[in-house]
C-alpha cells in the first residue's frame, strides 16, 4: 500500500505541476485551473452526497451538483466578462458569494416542490448548502488566490498554498509514524499524534520557505511580502491545513465511513486528498490579500 501511495502521489504531483505550467502559459491565467476545479468540485460534491446518504441524510443531489458548479463557474466572471482592477481584488469574491446566495433560494424552491409533510425541510436545505459551501466556496478561494496578483505572482501564491499544505501532510505522516506517542484526538482520529502535528508545522514552514523565498529567487521574482513573513505563513496555513484534515475526519466519523470514497486507492477519495487544502485556502487568501502576510 505504501508503494502504491508513493506512485500515485508522484502522478498527482506531476499532473498538478503540468496543470500549473499550462495555466501559466495560457492567454487567460486561471482558465485551465478553473476547468480542473470544475472536475474536482463535481467529484467532491458526489462524495459529500455519498457520505450524507450513508447516514440516511438526503439533500437534493441536483441542488448540490448544480450549486457547486455554479459557485465554481462564477469565478470565471472576472476572468472574461467583468474584469476587476488589481487594487479591487477582493471584489472578485462577490461573484461566488452571490452564486451561493442564489443557491439558497433555489434549494428552498426545490424543497417547496417536493414538500409532502412537516419535518426535514430545513435539514435538507442546510445539508445541501453545506455541500456547496464545503466544496464550491472553499475551492473559490483557491481560484481567487490564483487571480490575486499578476500571472507569475498569482501562480506562486497558489503554489505556496499547495506546497505548504502537502508538505505538512507529509510531515505529519512521517513524524507521526516514526515518533508518534501521544494521541492528538483519540476518538476523532486515532492515528494522529501530537508529535505528528509538530512535524506538520515544521514541514509546513519548510514548504513556505521553499515557495516564498527559494522559488521566487530562482524565478527572479519579487513578492510583496515582509521579511520572515514566510515563517508566519507556514505556521498559520499549516495549522489551517491540519485543522481541515481533522474536520474531514469528523465528517467521516459522524457518517460511519473510513474514506470519502475509493477513487484513489491508498489515499481514499477526492476529499481525503483535498481536505487540508479546502480548509487552508481561505486562510492563505487572507494572508496574501493582506500583503504576503
Amino acid at each position: 500500500m505504501l508503494r502504491w501511495r508513493i506512485i500515485l502521489g508522484a502522478v498527482l504531483i506531476a499532473s498538478l505541476t503540468g496543470l500549473l505550467v499550462l495555466d501559466y502559459r495560457s492567454a487567460t491565467p486561471g482558465g485551465w485551473l478553473l476547468v480542473a476545479a470544475v472536475v474536482v468540485g463535481l467529484a467532491g460534491a458526489q462524495e459529500v452526497i455519498s457520505l450524507l446518504a450513508a447516514s440516511g441524510q438526503k439533500p437534493r443531489a441536483d441542488v448540490v451538483y448544480a450549486g457547486t458548479l455554479a459557485v465554481i463557474l462564477s469565478n470565471a466572471v472576472p476572468l472574461w466578462w467583468r474584469p476587476v482592477p488589481a487594487e479591487f481584488a477582493l471584489a472578485r469574491l462577490a461573484w461566488p458569494f452571490i452564486a451561493f446566495t442564489l443557491c439558497l433560494l433555489v434549494a428552498l424552491v426545490g424543497e417547496m416542490r417536493r414538500y409532502t409533510k412537516p419535518g426535514g425541510v430545513i435539514v435538507h436545505v442546510a445539508l445541501g448548502l453545506f455541500g456547496i459551501a464545503y466544496i464550491g466556496l472553499t475551492l473559490s478561494f483557491g481560484l481567487q488566490l490564483r487571480q490575486l496578483s499578476g500571472n507569475i505572482e498569482g501562480l506562486l501564491a497558489l503554489a505556496a498554498l499547495v506546497i505548504v499544505v502537502k508538505l505538512a501532510d507529509i510531515g505529519a505522516y512521517t513524524v507521526g509514524r516514526l515518533f508518534g506517542r501521544h494521541k492528538m484526538a483519540p476518538v476523532l482520529s486515532p492515528g494522529k499524534t501530537l508529535e505528528g502535528a509538530g512535524g506538520a508545522i515544521v514541514f509546513a514552514t519548510l514548504g513556505a520557505w521553499l515557495a516564498m523565498v527559494l522559488l521566487p529567487k530562482a524565478l527572479e521574482v519579487t513578492l510583496p511580502q515582509q521579511p520572515w513573513s514566510w515563517l508566519l505563513f507556514g505556521v498559520v496555513v499549516g495549522v489551517a491545513g491540519l485543522t481541515g484534515d481533522l474536520a474531514e475526519s469528523l465528517f467521516k466519523r459522524d457518517m460511519g465511513r473510513k474514506d470519502s470514497s475509493t477513487w484513489l486507492p491508498g489515499f481514499g477519495g477526492i476529499l481525503d486528498v483535498l481536505d487540508s487544502i479546502l480548509f487552508a485556502a481561505p486562510v492563505a487568501y487572507l494572508c496574501w490579500w493582506l500583503g504576503g502576510v
